[in-house]
């Protein structure tokens, strides 16, 4: 008998090779089935040669090697502060080379709130004309939301401003000064910044809430654009004067300042509470107030300068216009951290530093902060009273008693 699986006599080479094929294939196909593990709960195990094949989510996940580094988190980039200057306060690199900048303000009574104290880091005020005595705001790591109301030059305020070289703003000024600033006003004393130049182009502006002379303004933003156009570039600055951070001492209590204009008179109160001195004007009952901000002026340092001030023969003798003997030595009361010594000042030149020293000659270091200077003609009045600490206890050790 003829094997049935034979293929059929008559079939083509094609049709044996098709056979054979579904014949392996009926084989493969057998074998696989059989191999298969067996589903959960089966008794069928697959054999030592069966190939398991898993789906994605059965992916077992990798053992990790003992010897495999652990990712590295993204390192934050480091701040790196450092002394302001002119104040000593802790500030990032880009604000400690800001090029300091120096506005004339008004001090008229019809000026005022003026507006930059708490902004600035020095501020000087002395006698201009008529009595009447101006400021002087020296901005440099803070950038002031207003400055104002800014007036004219005199040529010991540009001497005061060109120990930074600062960038010096005012609107006009007396003969004195403005020959000074055409000829050293490209910053071999100071950049000239005179708003006469600069109105046009957008720097200062005239504000609804005084009226002339009393109204001309501008601000930080400008200001900073307008050094960048003269040529007062960022660079680094070394300081002058010596700062520490403020003592973690008991402060004394009782310090009072007191320094009489002809226009005026201004008196500062240490808070030690703030490690601070609150500023009042003309007896007031309330303390001074930036207008830019709100808030209080409340310096850190009070200095006051006495020098031999005359008055300027220029062409103008109504004015009243004075002249100083900044350049020199004189003497000076330093009071910080509600403490007030006497000392004295020394100016080698009209761009050198002002420089301040104890009784005993040693370098005067103040508080971090900011520091107010008052100019005075020796015959103006002023009077201190020094801080008092709180009595001692022999009980405790001489641990202080606040009162």
């Amino acid at each position: 008998m003829r094997n049935t699986w034979w293929p059929p006599r008559g079939s083509s080479p094609r049709s044996l090779t098709a056979g054979f094929i579904i014949a392996g294939l009926a084989i493969a196909l057998f074998v696989t089935v059989a191999l298969r593990p067996s589903p959960a709960g089966s008794l069928g195990t697959p054999g030592p040669s069966a190939v398991a094949v898993a789906t994605p989510s059965q992916t077992p996940e990798p053992t990790p090697s003992a010897s495999a580094p652990s990712p590295t988190p993204e390192a934050t980039p480091e701040i790196v502060l450092v002394p302001a200057p002119l104040t000593g306060l802790l500030v990032t690199a880009a604000q400690a080379q800001q090029h300091p900048i120096a506005v004339m303000v008004d001090d008229h009574a019809g000026a005022r709130p003026q507006s930059g104290f708490n902004s600035a880091s020095i501020v000087w005020q002395a006698p201009a004309e008529g009595g009447i005595p101006r400021y002087m705001m020296i901005f440099q790591e803070e950038v002031p939301a207003g400055v104002g109301g800014v007036r004219s030059a005199r040529e010991y305020f540009i001497e005061w401003a060109a120990e930074w070289h600062a960038m010096y703003v005012h609107a006009g000024g007396s003969p004195q000064a403005m020959t000074t600033l055409r000829n050293q006003g490209s910053g071999q004393l100071v950049w000239n910044a005179d708003e006469f130049r600069w109105s046009t182009a957008g720097y200062f502006w005239r504000v609804k809430s005084f009226v002339a002379p009393h109204n001309l303004y501008t601000d930080g933003t400008h200001l900073r654009k307008l050094a960048g156009v003269i040529g007062a570039k960022d660079k680094a600055f070394g300081p002058t004067w010596s700062f520490e951070p403020e003592r973690d001492v008991e402060p004394p209590t009782g310090n009072v300042i007191k320094v009489v204009y002809p226009y005026e008179s201004i008196t500062y109160r240490y808070d030690p509470i703030r490690n601070a001195y609150l500023r009042f004007i003309n007896n007031s009952k309330r303390a001074q107030i930036d207008a830019a901000d709100g808030q209080l002026v409340t310096p850190t340092n009070v200095v006051i300068l006495r020098m031999h001030f005359g008055p300027l023969n220029d062409a103008h003798p109504a004015k009243h216009r004075l002249e100083a003997a900044d350049v020199g030595k004189g003497e000076a009361w330093i009071s910080t951290g509600g403490r007030t010594i006497k000392g004295t000042w020394k100016k080698a030149s009209a761009g050198a530093p002002t420089l301040l020293f104890d009784a005993a000659g040693r370098p005067v270091v103040l508080t971090a902060g900011q520091t107010f200077v008052q100019v005075l003609p020796l015959t103006y009045a002023f009077t201190i009273t020094n801080g008092k600490l709180a009595p001692t206890d022999p009980t405790t050790n001489g641990a202080l008693i606040r009162s």
